[in-house]
C-alpha cells in the first residue's frame, strides 16, 4: 500500500497513473463517493503491492535503504540504477513488500437501542477477517453479580465465519454510567465476586467466548488493591476454564497520576495479572471538551512509554478510535457537545464545504475548520491513512502486541487496507 496526500489540481486519473494503477481500482479502496472532487490534503491509500519512494533532498540509496530494511545495493539492482549514480530529487524508486510482523487485533461493537442496525452487522462482517477478537460491548453487572447480556444478533456466527474469536467485555455501567458504587460493590464483596465470576464462566462457555475482558471504570481511587485482588481471584478462575483474560486501562503517564479515571488503575499489577492489557490511549479531544486531536500521537506515545517501564511490550494493545469529531465554536463549558462523524464524513464534510484539509505534525492527526449555512465557525478532528500509520509504526517501532479499535460502525475503509498491508492478524483458533 501507498499514501498518497491529494495536492492542488491532483485528479483520480493522474494519480492512478504516477503509481501504475487504475482510478477504479482507487475507487474501490478508498470508498470514493465524489472521485471528481478531490479534497486537498485528503489521503489516498494506493491499493500497489510494496511501494514507491519519492526521493528527497539530500536522499541517498544507503539512507533510503534504511528506511525499508534494505542495502543500497538491494535498491539499486531492484531499480535498475548505478550504485553510485546520482539521485535527482523527485525520482520515483520502487520499494518492495517487506516481511509483516504478527499483531493482535480487537475492536469493540457496541449496539445500541432496542435491535442491532444493519450497519453495525455490515461492520462485523468486513473487518472480522483482519480481528483477532470482536467485542461486543457490553455485559454489565447488576448488583448482585448477575450479568445483563448486550445485544449479539448474530455477531457470534459472523466471527465464527472470519474463525475471528470472541472477547466478553464486563463493565461497571449503570443507567448508561461507569457507577463508582457499583464498582466498589463489585471489588469488596465476596459474595459479589462469587456469583460473577460463576456467572462469567457460564455465560463464557455457553456463548464461546475465548477472552473475559474488565472494563471497570471511574472506581473509588481507595479501592485500588482491592481491583488487584478482585484480579487476581479472577484469573485463577479462569485459568482454570482454559479462559484468558485482559482489561482495559486509562491512559496514564505515571503510577502517582490523580483523577477519579486514573487512581484505581495499578499498570504495573494489571501488567502482572492479566494476559494482555488495553490502554485506552483516546479521547484527548472529546465530546464535552475543546476541540483537539482525539489520539495525538506524542500524548500516545507518553502512555505507552510508560506502560512499558512497568509491563512486557507483548501485553500491550494499542488504543485507536476509529471516528472524529465537529465542534461547533466557540467552544463552551457544559454546552452542546461536538458530533462524532466517521473518517469519510469528515472528508464530505471538508468537500462540501470546499476548504482543505490540514496536517497537524506534532499531533500527526488531520483537522480543519469552516463556517456553515448559518454562519457556525466550526473545527473538526479526525483520523486518516497518516494518523492511522503513524501508530502502525509505533507498534511496530516498540513489538506492542497489537491493537484495539474502539469502536466499529464508523466507515474508515483505509484503516482496514493499512492494518493488512503492515501486518499479519493472529487468528487463535
Amino acid at each position: 500500500m501507498q499514501i498518497h496526500v491529494v495536492n492542488q489540481g491532483d485528479t483520480l486519473y493522474q494519480i492512478a497513473d504516477t503509481y501504475g494503477t487504475t482510478p477504479t481500482a482507487l475507487i474501490d479502496a478508498n470508498e470514493l463517493d465524489a472521485p471528481n472532487n478531490l479534497v486537498v490534503g485528503q489521503t489516498l491509500v494506493i491499493p500497489i503491492v510494496g511501494q514507491f519512494y519519492f526521493v528527497q533532498q539530500g536522499d541517498s540509496l544507503y539512507s533510503i535503504g534504511q528506511q525499508f530494511g534494505l542495502t543500497a545495493e538491494q535498491l539499486a539492482q531492484i531499480n535498475n540504477i548505478p550504485v553510485g549514480g546520482i539521485l535527482s530529487v523527485g525520482t520515483q524508486l520502487y520499494i518492495p513488500e517487506q516481511p509483516k510482523p504478527d499483531i493482535t487485533s480487537n475492536a469493540y461493537i457496541e449496539p445500541t437501542g432496542g435491535e442491532v442496525s444493519q450497519t453495525l452487522i455490515n461492520s462485523a462482517e468486513k473487518t472480522t477477517p483482519y480481528l483477532t477478537y470482536l467485542a461486543p460491548f457490553s455485559y454489565q453487572v447488576s448488583r448482585d453479580g448477575t450479568l445483563t447480556a448486550p445485544l449479539l444478533d448474530n455477531f457470534v456466527q459472523i466471527a465464527e465465519n472470519q474463525n475471528t474469536s470472541l472477547m466478553l467485555v464486563v463493565t461497571n455501567l449503570e443507567q448508561g454510567e461507569f457507577s463508582q458504587e457499583l464498582g466498589h460493590i463489585i471489588l469488596t464483596v465476596q459474595a459479589v465476586q462469587n456469583t460473577l465470576l460463576d456467572n462469567i464462566i457460564n455465560v463464557a462457555n455457553e456463548v464461546g467466548f475465548t477472552d473475559v475482558h474488565f472494563d471497570f471504570e471511574f472506581l473509588p481511587p481507595e479501592d485500588r488493591e482491592a481491583y488487584n485482588n478482585f484480579l487476581r481471584k479472577a484469573k485463577q478462575r479462569l485459568t482454570d476454564e482454559d479462559l484468558l483474560m485482559s482489561t482495559a486501562l486509562a491512559p496514564k503517564t505515571s503510577a502517582e497520576q490523580t483523577g477519579a479515571w486514573y487512581e484505581a488503575h495499578d499498570y504495573a499489577a494489571h501488567g502482572e495479572i492479566a494476559d494482555f492489557v488495553v490502554l485506552m490511549t483516546y479521547e484527548w479531544g472529546y465530546s464535552y471538551g475543546p476541540p483537539l486531536a482525539v489520539s495525538p500521537i506524542d500524548e500516545v506515545r507518553e502512555v505507552v512509554n510508560f506502560a512499558l517501564s512497568v509491563m512486557p511490550a507483548n501485553k500491550i494493545l494499542l488504543g485507536q478510535n476509529l471516528y472524529g469529531y465537529d465542534w461547533t465554536l466557540p467552544f463552551v463549558e457544559g454546552g452542546d457537545p461536538a458530533e462524532a462523524i466517521s473518517p469519510q464524513e469528515a472528508i464530505t464534510r471538508a468537500r462540501n464545504q470546499n476548504v482543505a484539509i490540514e496536517f497537524d505534525e506534532e499531533a500527526q492527526a488531520p483537522f480543519f475548520t469552516y463556517t456553515d449555512a448559518q454562519g457556525n465557525n466550526h473545527e473538526v478532528w479526525f483520523e486518516d491513512a497518516r494518523s492511522i500509520q503513524a501508530k502502525f509504526d509505533m507498534i511496530n517501532e516498540l513489538s506492542l502486541l497489537g491493537i484495539s479499535y474502539w469502536k466499529l460502525g464508523l466507515a474508515f475503509p483505509q484503516n482496514w487496507l493499512l492494518l493488512q498491508d503492515n501486518f499479519t492478524i493472529r487468528k487463535l483458533n
